[in-house]
């Protein structure tokens, strides 16, 4: 049986929310949480390398988190267990939506997930304690190439549901968007 499946635009056109479908009975659901086929027909041609799972007590802000070119990387973010506030913030040169932000929450419930592209920094707080967040990469990790924007940054103006109580000192300590190291041109 086909799995609905909406792709939703959101403020920024190339931020996209992803909404599964779910096939119940008495076992319980199932759900496509990706299909190579859907975000075809969306127009998104991703190939995604590596899964990464966190999991954040209340109150942690993981971000403003990025990989620079050549080793550039696209997520598909969603929630297994608890919630977030799951945050991307355009830092493409020359874009007309450049230092703005889309937030949403994501839930274990509301099966929604978000697709931040390449050329977009990526950040979330957990709004419950034992959050499993799942994210599909287009690109490996590379220390090297990764690089943050302030998550408190006054230019960005993030609305954060509340203060994150747990940040590591590389995530507090990264640069406001004004003197962050980024390569990203509009169009890409």
């Amino acid at each position: 049986m086909p799995m609905p499946v909406k792709i939703l635009a959101t403020e920024i056109p190339e931020v996209l929310v992803v909404e599964t479908g779910l096939a119940r009975d008495d076992r319980g659901f199932f759900a496509e949480t990706h299909s190579a086929k859907m975000f075809a027909a969306a127009g998104l041609h991703e190939t995604f390398v590596q899964d990464n799972l966190s999991s954040s007590r209340k109150g942690t802000l993981r971000g403003l988190h990025y990989q620079i070119e050549p080793e550039a990387m696209g997520k598909l973010v969603r929630v297994v267990k608890g919630s977030i506030f799951d945050v991307a913030v355009d830092i493409r040169r020359g874009s007309p939506t450049f230092g703005k932000w889309v937030g949403r929450t994501l839930t274990g419930e509301n099966r929604l997930s978000l697709w931040v592209p390449v050329g977009f920094a990526h950040g979330f707080l957990a709004l419950e304690d034992d959050t499993l967040v799942l994210y599909k990469c287009t690109s490996i990790h590379a220390p090297e190439f990764e690089r943050a924007v302030n998550y408190a940054d006054p230019a960005i103006g993030i609305a954060w549901p509340f203060t994150p109580s747990l940040v590591t000192p590389k995530d507090a300590a990264a640069p406001p968007l004004a003197s962050a190291d980024y390569n990203f041109a509009y169009p890409r």
